[in-house]
C-alpha cells in the first residue's frame, strides 16, 4: 500500500499476511447473538461455521431462480482438432424462458465466447474468470481426467456465479448460450475485428495519456486490488509448495515403513515394538496422503480462483480508467475548440453519462465480489483447518 490514508471500511479488510495479528477479513465476532461466549475449542469452531455456512447456503437456495450445472464432458476428435464437449443443464423459473429446463452441450470456446460478450456489454462489472486454457496446476496432458475434471468444475462455477450476478444473470448472450442449442450463428454477431481494433488503439491511448484525476473511492480500490493481489499469489504459491514436499515426506513415508516391518521379522525380542511402528507409519501414510488431496482438491482450487479474479479486477479497474481518460479528453477538446462545440458537447454528455454509470456499476459490483470472495476462502481455508485438526488428531491418537 502506499503511503496514502485509506477509508476503515477497505483497509480494515485487507489480506494483511505479513502481521502475527489473524486475519481480520476472515474474522468473526467471538459472542453469540445471546451474549453468551462462543466456544473456543478449534472443533467446536469449525462446526460453528458449518452451521453458520449450511444456514446462508438455505437462504440462497430460497431465494434463487435458475440453476445451473455442468457435467457429463465428452471428448471430440475431428481431423484437425480434438476437444471436450461438456453438457449445460439450466433449470428456471423465470418468465423469460420459454421452458422451464434447457440441455445444450458446449466447448471451452463457446465459454470464452460468453465471457467476452459479457465483458463487452459490462466493461465496469466483475465477470467470474475461466481456467486457464492449456496448462492449469502444472498438468501437462490436455485430456486426461485429472484435467477435464478440474476444469469441469472451474466452468461449472463460472456458470454458477453468473447465475448468481443480479445483472449478468439477465443478458441476453447468457440466455442464448444457455438454450440454443448450435451457436456458431450467433458467435459470428457482434463487433467486427476493426471495430474490436479500434476500441484497443483508444483504450492504448487512453493508457498512454493517463488520467487527471482519479477518484479517490477508485484509487483506494486499485491499491486493494494490487495488495490483494501480491497475497493471494504469495499464498497459492506456498500452498504449492507445501503440497510438493508433502508429497516427497509420503515417498520417504512409504520406503520407511517396510523397513520396520522387514526389521521385525529378523529381531524376535523387538517384534512388537517394530510391527506398531511400522503400523504407525503406515497410518501416518494413508492420513498424509489424504490430506494432500483435501489440499489439492478444496485449498488450492479456491485459491487460483482468485489468483485469476485479481487479474480480472486489475481489467475492469483499466476499463474504467479508459472511459474517464476518454471524457477528460473530449472535455478538453470541448474547452479548446469553439467551432464544432455543439457536436463536441454531445460527446461530453454522452461520456459523462458513461463515466457515471461505470463508477455505478464498479462500486456496486465491488461490494457484492468482497462478500463472495471472503465466503469462498472462508469456506476453503475453515474446510483446510477441520482436515488439518482431523489429519492430526487420528495420527497422534496411534502413538
Amino acid at each position: 500500500m502506499s503511503g496514502q490514508t485509506v477509508p476503515a471500511d477497505f483497509s480494515g479488510h485487507m489480506l494483511d499476511l505479513d502481521e502475527d495479528e489473524d486475519l481480520e477479513v476472515f474474522s468473526k465476532n467471538t459472542s453469540r447473538a445471546d451474549g453468551s461466549p462462543m466456544p473456543n475449542s478449534p472443533s467446536s469452531m469449525v462446526n460453528q461455521y458449518r452451521l453458520e455456512e449450511d444456514e446462508e447456503e438455505q437462504q440462497d437456495a430460497n431465494t434463487k431462480d435458475l440453476f445451473i450445472s455442468v457435467d457429463n464432458p465428452e471428448s471430440h476428435v475431428t481431423a484437425i482438432e480434438t476437444f471436450i464437449m461438456y453438457r449445460v443443464v439450466t433449470r428456471t423459473m423465470r418468465s423469460e424462458f420459454d421452458s422451464s429446463e434447457y440441455e445444450v452441450r458446449r466447448r471451452y470456446q463457446d465459454f470464452l465466447w460468453l465471457r467476452s460478450r459479457l465483458e463487452e456489454n459490462h466493461p465496469t462489472l466483475i465477470v467470474h474468470p475461466l481456467p486457464e486454457k492449456f496448462v492449469m496446476k502444472g498438468m501437462v496432458e490436455r485430456f486426461n481426467d485429472d484435467f477435464i475434471e478440474t476444469r469441469r468444475k472451474a466452468l461449472h462455477r463460472f456458470l454458477d456465479k453468473i447465475s448468481e450476478h443480479p445483472i449478468l444473470s439477465y443478458s441476453q448472450h447468457l440466455k442464448v448460450f444457455l438454450t440454443a442449442q448450435e451457436l456458431t450463428s450467433h458467435r459470428k454477431q457482434g463487433p467486427g475485428f476493426l471495430s474490436r481494433m479500434g476500441e484497443t488503439v483508444r483504450a492504448v491511448a487512453n493508457s498512454v495519456r493517463g488520467l487527471r484525476s482519479r477518484p479517490e473511492e477508485f484509487t483506494v480500490m486499485q491499491e486493494y486490488v494490487e495488495d490483494f493481489s501480491n497475497k493471494i499469489c504469495s499464498v497459492d504459491k506456498v500452498t504449492q509448495r507445501i503440497i510438493k514436499e508433502q508429497r516427497e515426506y509420503l515417498d520417504e513415508l512409504k520406503q520407511y515403513g517396510p523397513t520396520y516391518t522387514q526389521w521385525a521379522g529378523s529381531e524376535e525380542d523387538l517384534l512388537e515394538p517394530l510391527k506398531g511402528v511400522a503400523g504407525c507409519v503406515e497410518r501416518c501414510s494413508k492420513e498424509t496422503e489424504e490430506q494432500i488431496q483435501h489440499l489439492s482438491e478444496v485449498l488450492v482450487p479456491a485459491l487460483h480462483e482468485y489468483v485469476l479474479c485479481a487479474e480480472t479486477l486489475k481489467a475492469v479497474m483499466r476499463r474504467r480508467d479508459n472511459i474517464q481518460a476518454e471524457f477528460e479528453a473530449k472535455n478538453e477538446a470541448l474547452a479548446s475548440r469553439k467551432a464544432d462545440q455543439e457536436a463536441l458537447q454531445e460527446e461530453v454528455d454522452g461520456l459523462a453519462d458513461r463515466v457515471e454509470l461505470a463508477n455505478n456499476a464498479l462500486k456496486g459490483d465491488w461490494s457484492r465480489w468482497q462478500d463472495s470472495m471472503r465466503t469462498d476462502l472462508k469456506s476453503a481455508f475453515m474446510s483446510t483447518a477441520e482436515k488439518n485438526m482431523e489429519y492430526y488428531e487420528k495420527v497422534s491418537s496411534r502413538f
